[in-house]
């Protein structure tokens, strides 16, 4: 009895501690996030957004002229601060972020994005303002070159000339309008391209309501200089319906897309979003009476397969083993 216990009594410590290691083990991997299939996901969110990106356009484009780009630019912004702080931001502080450094950057260059995409929307017609804006994703490749040197195959650069050929034929590289509309819808695709590159990288370390709200509060400071100058609020329930419309369509499409980026790169998103164009002719076509040409049909098909033949050869790379990507 007495040799006995001294080799039980550690024994029997040793089988406890192991008991009791295995469930937090468990417990860790149970509380561990969902992970999606990233060729899946990031065309989910990103058609997703570019759907609702149509609706936020075309408000845009039907809301009167008395509002100018900073009137829009400031109501979106403001408002869009307001919904995310009521919805996400009620036990918590959202603007505890990460990199706060990268999120005011990217507040800045979002805002001058959207600034300038609205005085482009408001000048040129809606289909020109999309040809120049949706070579962005050319902007971001390179910029994802210059910043963090990273490089796309020829598969990928033949995709994205595709899809800015694609948009071109859509809509019948009609490059109607003034010289202003039209440099200021190429400020905002060189910003925009901007931009969704440094979402990418945000979207490492930061959510995207915080991101959403950076760039929503940085938007409401730089309008707002604008708008106390000659304010101008809705006048009737349909302005008011069509201001609110543009909040929240604008804020969650930013939403869906920069969770979108937790998925794919700059670039990548930048040619699945450009889908939109899609969308906005299909609009124009079922509620406008706009006449279906064959370069709906060609243009349209263009886009669509460029996104497909994307979407299949970023599958193809996720699937490569680490070895044969370096090699």
């Amino acid at each position: 009895m007495s040799v006995g216990k001294p080799l039980l009594l550690p024994s029997n410590t040793i089988i406890r501690c192991r008991f009791n290691r295995m469930p937090m083990t468990n417990f860790v991997k149970n509380k561990s996030a969902i992970h999606l299939d990233a060729t899946v996901a990031g065309p989910l969110f990103m058609l997703s957004a570019s759907l609702i990106f149509t609706v936020n356009t075309l408000l845009i484009k039907l809301l009167d002229h008395q509002f100018t780009a900073w009137h829009i630019g400031f109501l979106r912004f403001f408002g869009g601060m307001v919904v995310i702080i009521l919805i996400f931001g009620r036990h918590k502080n959202l603007y505890k972020g990460h990199n706060m450094r990268l999120l005011i950057i990217r507040g800045v260059t979002g805002s001058i994005a959207y600034i300038s995409a609205i005085t482009a929307i408001r000048l040129l017609p809606v289909s020109t303002a999309l040809v120049i804006f949706y070579s962005f994703p050319a902007f971001s490749a390179i910029f994802s070159f210059l910043i963090y040197r990273e490089t796309i195959g020829k598969i990928q650069v033949v995709c994205i000339i595709g899809v800015i050929i694609g948009v071109g034929i859509l809509f019948d590289v009609q490059l109607d309008g003034g010289h202003l509309g039209k440099t200021m819808a190429l400020i905002a695709s060189a910003f925009a391209g901007l931009t969704v590159t440094l979402i990418h990288t945000l979207r490492k370390t930061d959510r995207p309501a915080i991101i959403c709200l950076y760039l929503s509060t940085i938007g409401t400071l730089v309008t707002l200089p604008k708008f106390v100058i000659h304010p101008i609020l809705p006048s009737t329930s349909l302005e008011w319906v069509m201001i609110l419309g543009i909040i929240f369509t604008s804020t969650t499409g930013q939403l869906l897309m920069n969770q979108g980026f937790f998925y794919c790169k700059g670039w990548e998103g930048g040619v699945l979003m450009s889908s939109e164009v899609i969308f906005t002719a299909v609009v124009g076509i079922v509620f406008l009476d706009d006449l279906v040409s064959v370069s709906f049909w060609i243009g349209g098909l263009i886009i669509f397969t460029s996104i497909v033949v994307l979407n299949r050869v970023q599958a193809g790379i996720k699937k490569k083993p680490v070895n044969q990507r370096t090699s």
